[in-house]
């Protein structure tokens, strides 16, 4: 990465482009700290999600931040595959810009995208949140103090949450390969990025099974019907769309996900909702195609062995990880870490609390850590507050392509160089 000119005397000012769950997520931190951002302009399409993200300047379309230059960096939070266009041409424009992860769907974009932030000499950073949790750094900081001796192999486990699943990958924007990218990669090259942070090594080949197995036409229950709002057996079903919005909706109000089903803040809205949008979809009847559970097994630098495992049909929880070394073990499931000296016999237990990596809690304190990590980049002019910068997240994303190589062919693959 490049230097920057120091911002003094004022806060950063940053624009966002795509006021979704995540860009707001982002911009809730930039409010939250006047003396540090200033959110000054927002791009979105939609009349209601501009509203919500609270910039003076707000915007139906990104290109107004290219031809009048507002704010010192944007972030864009944009559909997956719709972040190649405006991040080539806000950096062309000379804005710091950090960029929602996947960066695009496919290798060639992606490509395009790093080398376009790298030619036009910006700084960038990529929003693979769990860089930056207290949880990563104990678990990084344990495998980097070297009681685990030499590093042998790892074990990692994304528990998507069967009604989560049900809401972003079934139903959601992101239940079709098409319209967003492969689940793999889509939900986890931040898990991908995550063990080659942690472990220190590039991941070298991969290989890997995976599928749709739950959620298909053949699987739909006895009697059911086309909609959730007009099935007979709705009652019976976990993934009724009744059921998982519903009580949501009553007990906490309009907040997520209710607030990606609708615009409305009553019930009646829902139910309208339900009954002419996708949410109110069987979920073994919709238009859904990407894989409800993944399994890689990769060899990183060094020899090192990793497994990962993404899997719908799980509580909606904190990852789970497992690191065994020559002289000592690891076991980390979010709120805490144990670890074992095999010289010493001693187990130690590093007591962390509610941190961990699930997105329901901003990522363990990931998210804002992010944008904080961020904006003293672009204040400071020091790049090196960013953890995750283009030629790093390059590399997890051309793991996650050959992954799915690998899945479709029944081959090993080999990880291109970044």
């Amino acid at each position: 990465m490049s230097t920057h000119t120091p911002i003094t005397g004022r806060p950063v000012r940053v624009a966002l482009v795509g006021a979704g769950n995540r860009g707001l997520t982002y911009a809730e931190w930039i409010k939250a700290h006047p003396e540090r951002a200033e959110l000054v302009a927002v791009a979105d399409p939609r009349p209601a999600a501009r509203a919500a993200a609270g910039a003076p300047v707000e915007f139906d379309d990104w290109r107004p931040l290219v031809e009048n230059r507002v704010a010192d960096a944007v972030i864009v939070a944009t559909q997956d595959r719709f972040h190649l266009e405006p991040v080539l041409a806000l950096a062309g424009a000379g804005y710091a810009i950090l960029a929602e992860k996947p960066l695009a769907p496919t290798e060639d974009e992606t490509r395009r995208i790093v080398e376009g932030v790298e030619r036009a000499g910006v700084l960038f950073a990529v929003c693979h949140v769990m860089r930056y949790t207290p949880y990563t750094d104990l678990v990084k900081g344990v495998v980097d103090s070297g009681v685990l001796g030499q590093l042998v192999s790892l074990d990692h486990l994304e528990p998507v949450g069967w009604w989560h699943y049900a809401h972003s990958y079934v139903r959601g924007p992101w239940r079709s390969e098409k319209d967003s990218s492969p689940m793999l990669l889509a939900k986890s090259c931040h898990d991908l990025d995550w063990i080659t942070y942690v472990m220190g090594g590039r991941i070298e080949q991969v290989t890997g099974f995976g599928g749709l197995k739950h959620f298909r036409p053949e699987n739909a229950p006895a009697g059911s019907a086309d909609r959730c709002l007009d099935c007979a057996v709705e009652s019976d079903c976990p993934y009724s769309a009744l059921k998982l919005y519903m009580p949501t909706l009553r007990e906490k109000g309009a907040v997520w996900p209710v607030t990606h089903v609708t615009e409305a803040t009553d019930e009646a809205g829902l139910v309208q909702a339900l009954r002419e949008g996708p949410y109110g979809v069987c979920a073994y009847r919709g238009d859904n195609d990407v894989v409800d559970h993944q399994v890689i097994a990769m060899q990183l630098t060094d020899g090192v062995t990793a497994t990962f495992q993404m899997v719908a049909f799980t509580e909606q929880t904190h990852r789970q990880t497992r690191i065994f070394g020559s002289h000592g073990w690891l076991r980390g499931d979010g709120e805490r870490v144990t670890v074992q000296d095999f010289r010493t016999g001693a187990t130690t237990v590093h007591e962390l609390g509610e941190s961990g990596s699930n997105a329901a809690d901003g990522h363990g304190g990931g998210d804002a850590a992010l944008v904080e990590a961020f904006v003293t980049a672009v204040a400071t002019g020091d790049a090196g507050a960013v953890r995750s910068g283009p030629a790093t997240s390059l590399g997890s994303h051309l793991a996650a392509f050959a992954a799915e190589r690998a899945r479709h062919t029944g081959t090993v693959q080999q990880v291109p160089l970044a």
